[in-house]
């Protein structure tokens, strides 16, 4: 399945079976709830399918909602494993404790969050303060940037994005702000989308998203990669993780084995994303 195909919006995708009976996490050791970041979500996706078919008797649900309604399921109780793109806020951890939930912390992949164009903006590389100018709005024409004379059309992820959370981080800092005319997405496909198709505007995928539709832009001069993802010198590297209440049992724990695993990072790579091992 093409990246640019998955969700657009909340994005959910059943797996083998239906969802399970009452949106409940699992209490049969045979059936498996994932649901969370739409980046971490082809690797889930993928893993998941592939782990059924080595063990038919296993139903999995796979769901792409956000980070922040990933590690909300764990808490929650609602999902088993619960995907994000970024760590736990305090707050998080804090609401975690006072329902008794101690949230497990899987690395299963690295990523780099990409500046995207339409391939035909001439623009190539952008540094971090040209991209924080852009998404603040002190830059909105490409001509300032090195590009045509042309308004930007600048494409952002939704508040409940853990991609939002890194790139705000990352690139605008605390105090800053995304401009107010920015079109927000609510996955990785739709930014992709919106930016393939039109030829002014800028937006930021993980880099397991980037196709032929996409130009991914270096910045300050470092080009996105396995290499720099792992040696942290590309400046917007992450870990993409998978959550879990306290030390996962049964078929949760054999699927987390799974995904980490030679054959389950091979799966990572194969998705376009920089395997942990």
């Amino acid at each position: 399945m093409k990246k640019g195909n998955l969700a657009k919006g909340l994005l959910g995708l059943a797996l083998g079976a239906a969802m399970l009976m009452g949106g409940t996490a699992a209490q049969a050791g045979d059936s498996i709830t994932i649901t969370g970041s739409t980046t971490v979500l082809p690797i889930a996706q993928k893993a998941a399918e592939v782990y059924m078919k080595k063990n038919p008797g296993v139903r999995m649900s796979v769901a792409g909602t956000g980070s922040g309604d990933g590690i909300k399921s764990v808490i929650d109780g609602t999902a088993d494993i619960g995907d994000a793109s970024r760590d736990m806020k305090k707050k998080e951890i804090k609401l975690a404790k006072e329902k008794g939930v101690s949230p497990k912390k899987f690395t299963v992949a690295l990523d780099c969050i990409v500046p995207v164009v339409n391939p035909a903006n001439p623009v190539k590389d952008l540094s971090i303060e040209q991209l924080k100018a852009i998404y603040t709005g002190k830059i909105k024409n490409w001509k300032d940037v090195g590009g045509n004379d042309k308004t930007l059309v600048v494409i952002s992820r939704d508040s409940s994005s853990g991609t939002f959370e890194v790139w705000n981080k990352r690139v605008l800092g605390k105090k800053a702000r995304v401009r107010p005319d920015a079109q927000l997405q609510a996955s990785n496909g739709a930014v992709a989308q919106a930016v393939a198709g039109n030829k002014y505007a800028i937006g930021y995928v993980g880099i397991g998203y980037l196709n032929s539709k996409l130009k991914g832009l270096t910045v300050g001069g470092v080009t996105a990669s396995a290499k720099t993802a792992m040696d942290k010198s590309y400046p917007i590297a992450r870990g993409l993780y998978m959550f879990t209440n306290g030390e996962p049992k049964g078929q949760v724990a054999k699927f987390i084995a799974f995904v980490m695993s030679d054959e389950g990072q091979k799966i990572a790579k194969e998705e376009g994303f920089v395997p942990v091992k």
